[in-house]
């Protein structure tokens, strides 16, 4: 009995609402229109010209007249008689120094000692771990052996690949406080 009460008590408060909603509706949307008509009027887009563009220019390239990109520029053995590829090279039969194992940008000079005549520069690795070198000796991975010690650098001569199948020296050096 209680679920029939629930249900025509619901129906009397819905039913009421449903007349009101329905009688809110009227067939007069003229404001509407006028609406819409105000609105498509006042806000009249423009829409920008098609880009004009340049007809296109043929272009005929010709390379008859440049050098082959992969050929060698120059001719060392022309230079030289006596400078071949062969005549620089690293030198695969002397043994490895522990140094050799580190690039040479990985490296740092943190001082020098002497004694005597002798004179020695410190170079620290890139395990912490400083190492005495001296006049002679071989350190980076392109065959960089030292010429000169200085109190602030150290200088070097590495040999390497010019890229053309032979190989060139050239000068390298290590700074105090280079880190």
């Amino acid at each position: 009995m209680k679920t029939r009460s629930k249900t025509i008590s619901r129906n009397a408060i819905a039913f009421p609402l449903f007349a009101l909603l329905v009688s809110g509706c009227s067939k007069d949307i003229s404001d509407l229109h006028n609406f819409i008509e105000t609105t498509k009027a006042s806000n009249v887009g423009s829409v920008r010209p098609i880009p004009q563009f340049r007809p296109y220019e043929s272009f005929t390239y010709s390379a008859e007249d440049l050098r082959d990109p992969f050929v060698a520029a120059i001719d060392l053995t022309e230079e030289d008689p006596g400078l071949t590829k062969d005549s620089l090279h690293p030198e695969s039969s002397r043994p490895k120094q522990y140094l050799e194992v580190f690039p040479l940008d990985t490296l740092s000079m943190v001082g020098t000692l002497a004694q005597k005549d002798d004179s020695w520069g410190l170079i620290k690795d890139p395990k912490n771990v400083v190492h005495r070198v001296k006049l002679g000796n071989y350190m980076g991975q392109n065959e960089g052996r030292i010429v000169k010690i200085t109190e602030t650098k150290i200088y070097l001569v590495e040999i390497v690949p010019d890229g053309v199948g032979g190989y060139v020296e050239r000068d390298a050096s290590i700074a105090v406080g280079n880190e």
